[in-house]
């Protein structure tokens, strides 16, 4: 259960209830942002970019991920930063899934667009995602997959990921509470690998024999783990 706690605007002294939110782990635990009952809330005058994220260590397998800071709009007009305890909670404590034995993966070959997306949706699901559908909103490039707590983004193109593709799909995920993995073609450029290093998103490139080869640390643990 989501946990909420207390929270007074220091500007008109209300009162209201703010339930902390809960994203998932790219090993497929959720991390919730579990406010700091010790500290209280801080007005947030003007924004800067390293202070819009926070931190969270995954309780079950120790990756530290970057999520939104929590904030909270006071009908007054303030903006209330939630300050963030290091604690993991107690809910989100649970034991990581020993990987089961899988048959081979047997590729298809890419010959054009369908053929990618084809490939992806089949190593989705002998991931053990088996669910694997058209994704309800279309990326800014490639095409979308979902499955349940999952968001895949296929870039049949000869151009290298950006990283604006990177950002957009995590950002998209995390609206929907989701995990995402992105699948490309020809790559990516540096700065997108970079970031989605920080970010946990795990990349894989697609060669034409149809087989996705991870090529980042979040994409190795997924190739290794399956779906949790």
């Amino acid at each position: 259960m989501p946990e909420s706690v207390p929270v007074r605007c220091p500007a008109c002294r209300r009162e209201h209830v703010y339930t902390a939110p809960s994203y998932p782990c790219a090993c497929g635990t959720p991390t919730a942002l579990l406010p700091d009952s010790t500290a209280g809330p801080a007005v947030l005058a003007h924004r800067a970019w390293d202070e819009d994220w926070v931190t969270v260590r995954c309780p079950a397998c120790g990756r530290g991920n970057q999520w939104p800071h929590p904030e909270l709009g006071c009908p007054c007009g303030t903006v209330l930063r939630i300050p963030v305890s290091d604690a993991p909670s107690a809910a989100a404590r649970r034991p990581v899934r020993t990987p089961h034995r899988r048959a081979p993966y047997q590729p298809v070959t890419i010959r054009t667009a369908r053929d990618a997306v084809t490939a992806t949706a089949l190593y989705l699901r002998w991931l053990g995602y088996p669910d694997i559908r058209r994704a309800d909103q279309r990326p800014p490039s490639g095409i979308g997959l979902a499955a349940h707590g999952l968001l895949a983004q296929v870039d049949p193109t000869v151009r290298p990921a950006s990283l604006r593709d990177v950002e957009c799909l995590w950002l998209t995920a995390m609206t929907e509470s989701a995990g995402c993995v992105y699948f490309s073609l020809a790559g990516y450029a540096e700065d997108a690998r970079a970031r989605a290093d920080t970010l946990g998103v795990p990349l894989f490139v697609l060669d034409l024999t149809g087989t996705p080869n991870p090529v980042n640390g979040p994409g190795r643990r997924l190739a290794e783990s399956g779906a949790a």
